[in-house]
């Protein structure tokens, strides 16, 4: 009877953090259509750094970078869940990179939120910084490859420039959101 609980609690726990991961995927979804084009760059605002944020600081490192693989997984079996609605096409635009950015920004910022979590005052918006860091970094190399020739200078300028305040608002949010989505996440999980 113990073993049977004991599998019964595991597969339970098990699913709900299936549950989660596909939450936080498709929260990723819902804010890409939250859309802001800005005229001198090929980049939008979007919400989608918030849900990334979110994922790593509210469902750790690892749980956090699977529910953006999630994402871009269905975007690539040919969902229209990106900021352009192009599915599969996206990867062949100057947004890619920040797509791919998503996985290691939600890992970074989990990892960081949970090493500097109880130890540092302000831990979680620095764990937000640390994730907008990825995402810049895999978004700018990737523009600035693929679309800007090599040019450093203006990769940053288009591709993170613009966003470095919005984005830190964006991670301010996600910090004050942070502790009551892990709250719920621990109650869903069956932990305290």
């Amino acid at each position: 009877m113990l073993i049977t609980q004991a599998r019964t609690f595991l597969s339970t726990r098990t699913l709900a953090r299936i549950a989660a991961v596909g939450a936080f995927a498709a929260l990723t979804a819902l804010s890409a259509r939250v859309t802001i084009a800005l005229p001198f760059t090929p980049v939008p605002v979007t919400l989608q750094v918030l849900a990334v944020l979110l994922a790593g600081l509210v469902l750790g490192p690892r749980d956090g970078a699977l529910s953006q693989l999630a994402y871009l997984a269905a975007i690539t079996a040919g969902l229209p869940l990106d900021a352009h609605m192009l599915g599969p096409a996206v990867w062949l635009t100057p947004d890619a990179g920040y797509l791919f950015g998503f996985v290691a920004g939600a890992f970074a910022t989990g990892w960081v939120a949970e090493h500097a979590r109880n130890r540092l005052p302000g831990a979680e918006l620095l764990a937000g910084a640390a994730g907008i860091f990825a995402i810049y970094t895999a978004g700018a190399t990737w523009l600035t490859i693929f679309f800007l020739h090599g040019n450093l200078a203006a990769g940053i300028a288009a591709g993170v420039a613009p966003f470095i305040l919005i984005d830190t608002l964006k991670a301010a949010l996600a910090a004050g959101l942070s502790g009551s989505g892990r709250q719920a996440v621990r109650i869903a999980t069956g932990g305290r």
